[in-house]
């Protein structure tokens, strides 16, 4: 048997993470990610404790990726308006073009467990959450942040959930494709919504 090829960690998380959202966190093993790696399970132990250790670091590198690119819009030098406009394109724009991520949350959202869904909030998305909750709060002080920021996100993220569908019914247009129109359109919707 040939020399193992060193990994770093986030070469393993790289490819970790279209596994799990692939088979979803119960459908991979530890061993069959080693497989995929190409390394033993002991060396992937190694790096990682345990599966749900790996599995949040995973989450964590894919979303994090996204971070920077979308927390440019919190920290815009602009009106809560603009800043929201701003940010919807992001997220439709990752959306998107990161189906990978996408089915990962789906996956998680769907098995529903309740202990790797409080390590997702606490680890992988609190920070972007609180922030989402303050520009929320920006745009209107006398309405809840947290339903604000559940609904602007379930706007962006149901837009492409139904994708496969989408082209099926009656009224669609190719440019419903577009994210630019997509989130020209929920910015619109929501702008007299925030008031």
């Amino acid at each position: 048997m040939g020399a193992e090829k060193q990994h770093t960690k986030a070469e393993i998380l790289a490819l970790s993470i279209p596994l799990f959202a692939d088979s979803g966190y119960t459908g991979v093993s530890m061993r069959q990610i080693a497989r995929a790696v190409g390394i033993q399970a002991a060396s992937l132990y190694y790096h990682f404790p345990d599966k749900q250790t790996l599995y949040i670091e995973a989450l964590n590198q894919a979303f994090s990726k996204h971070a920077d690119f979308m927390n440019e819009s919190f920290a815009l030098q602009a009106s809560p308006e603009e800043r929201l406009k701003h940010l919807i394109l992001r997220l439709c724009i990752q959306v998107l073009e990161d189906n990978t991520f996408r089915r990962l949350m789906q996956r998680e959202i769907l098995d529903g467990d309740e202990k790797r869904l409080q390590l997702l909030a606490d680890q992988v998305f609190g920070n972007f959450f609180k922030d989402m909750n303050e520009l929320c709060r920006a745009l209107n002080p006398n309405r809840d942040p947290h339903l604000m920021a559940i609904s602007i996100l379930g706007l962006v993220l149901y837009h492409f959930q139904i994708t496969p569908i989408r082209s099926f019914l009656p009224g669609f247009r190719t440019s419903h494709n577009n994210p630019e129109v997509i989130a020209d359109h929920i910015f619109t919707l929501l702008k007299n919504g925030c008031r």
